[in-house]
């Protein structure tokens, strides 16, 4: 018998878990037969970790190793939990990486910040988020961290609907990573 690889189970946790049949409005204003909740995997005690290390072997694969990242995060809600896997994961391998989150707006009270965490200003950084249609939230993740003086070099998600994400993420110049696409889930 074959152990399943830390990719497949993933996969299969988010085939079980996360894949919710249906018809629903995406954020992005478009319709699908079916809703991928990826924060049914990114809070899952045995998911999450998988999320860090796969996403963590993703970057290093694509030459974006911890010693060339100071940080990871995304707009808040979706991107938190998978920056904070991220961060896990790499002190799992004694490795620094923070994690930041990015408001959808800055507070209006306290500090007034858009960007929770370390500072991000001259830091090296990767845009994290947990699934991507048409890479609006993503976007307006990277526009924030540049305007706070972050040098964002990719952006990394689990899954990827296909639908323009890629498109537009590297016509901004940045590579777009991710785990699996409609495909691998039986979506497609």
């Amino acid at each position: 018998m074959t152990l399943a690889t830390p990719r497949e189970q993933l996969r299969d946790l988010i085939s079980d878990l996360a894949v919710v049949r249906g018809r629903v409005t995406l954020a992005s204003g478009k319709e699908a037969d079916y809703y991928v909740d990826l924060r049914r995997i990114t809070l899952h005690h045995a998911a999450s970790p998988l999320v860090g290390h796969l996403l963590l072997d993703a970057l290093e694969e694509a030459g974006f190793g911890p010693a060339d990242i100071d940080a990871v995060g995304g707009l808040t809600l979706g991107a938190d939990p998978v920056a904070t896997a991220l961060l896990h994961a790499a002190a799992s391998r004694g490795l620094e990486l923070d994690a930041f989150v990015v408001r959808k707006e800055s507070k209006a009270h306290g500090l007034q910040r858009r960007i929770e965490g370390p500072d991000v200003a001259g830091k090296t950084v990767v845009a994290v988020e947990d699934t991507s249609t048409t890479g609006g939230s993503v976007m307006t993740a990277v526009e924030a961290l540049r305007e706070a003086g972050a040098n964002v070099v990719a952006v990394a998600v689990i899954v990827d609907r296909n639908t323009g994400a890629r498109e537009v993420i590297e016509a901004e110049g940045l590579p777009y990573l991710y785990l699996y696409g409609l495909d691998d889930l039986g979506l497609a």
